[in-house]
């Protein structure tokens, strides 16, 4: 059984429109989002991705473009940090782009008639109880604040919740593990917002980590990436990848200069894994993913493991 037997439909054709434009006056710009969409279907379930640092809207099309061919509507913001925008270091707004960024995802739940009207022929076609949020490397930390990740302020060790209830289950790319010690001097420096607490997150979500995934932000290695799974409490689960870097293969973009580890067949497993989890996680009577799950532990030549909690 190969890696990818997943029982899953043909992909439907889609449609995607950019920019749509959100106004956001205390943002400093307006919020720019790309929605694609299956071109037929109703009552679709939603998927709110986060792209990581100095990515946009342009990016990860091979889980967009794979996510709405089977059935999802995949909604990607444009964030600050964004090399699109070229924000200075010295930009009032750096020093608080990690919360920027969750503002961006909230903004977009707010805005889904919006966003919906502005794409031909899906106005109406869209399923708001029924939301997912997936977020790859700072975007997996931002979607981890919309389920319970807490920020610790640096003076009083207190984080607020940014946790999201319209968000019924999330998906975390190659994303940061807990701060503190872990830390390099670089990380502890420049990314204070590392400082977060998982206990928390109590929202359902998939954590895909790299076993080869040597982050220049963590003393730890690898596993480091694993704490999203380990530390947080609920209903999760945990895909490690056999010889995945950062990039997980090339979920960035299609032959992305910063995919370090490409992998088609890696990259294959990812989209039907995570089209299965998010499937069973938002209709709970869909068994793809335990089917899912089941394909994998009986492959010969498995290119990654999954356990649950």
């Amino acid at each position: 059984m190969s890696n990818t037997d997943v029982a899953i439909s043909a992909p439907a054709p889609i449609v995607s429109v950019k920019p749509v434009v959100l106004p956001a006056p205390d943002r400093g710009h307006d919020l720019h989002v790309r929605v694609s969409a299956p071109a037929t279907g109703r009552e679709l379930p939603i998927i709110v991705f986060s792209h990581g640092f100095g990515s946009s809207l342009d990016a990860y099309g091979p889980l967009a473009d794979f996510w709405a061919a089977h059935g999802f509507v995949v909604i990607q913001p444009t964030h600050l940090d964004s090399r699109t925008l070229g924000l200075s270091p010295d930009d009032p707004r750096t020093p608080r782009i990690w919360r920027h960024r969750v503002e961006d995802m909230k903004s977009i739940l707010d805005h889904l008639d919006v966003l919906a009207a502005a794409v031909p022929g899906l106005g109406g076609r869209l399923d708001p109880t029924r939301i997912a949020a997936a977020g790859h490397s700072f975007g997996g930390q931002t979607v981890a604040n919309l389920l319970g990740l807490r920020v610790l302020d640096p003076e009083t060790k207190i984080g607020e919740d940014l946790s999201d209830p319209r968000i019924s289950a999330g998906v975390l790319f190659a994303t940061a593990g807990q701060g503190g010690a872990d830390l390099t001097p670089f990380a502890v420096e420049n990314f204070p917002f590392l400082n977060a607490s998982f206990a928390d997150m109590t929202t359902p979500a998939l954590v895909v980590a790299g076993d080869n995934d040597d982050s220049a932000l963590t003393v730890r290695g690898p596993d480091w990436m694993t704490d999203p799974y380990f530390l947080s409490p609920g209903d999760k689960s945990l895909l490690t990848l056999f010889g995945a870097e950062h990039s997980l293969g090339g979920i960035p973009g299609y032959e992305a200069a910063e995919t370090t580890d490409e992998h088609p067949g890696r990259v294959a497993l990812i989209q039907h894994l995570t089209w299965a989890y998010l499937r069973s996680a938002l209709y709970p009577e869909d068994a793809a993913w335990p089917a899912a799950r089941t394909a994998l532990s009986q492959s010969t030549d498995p290119l990654g493991r999954i356990e649950s909690k």
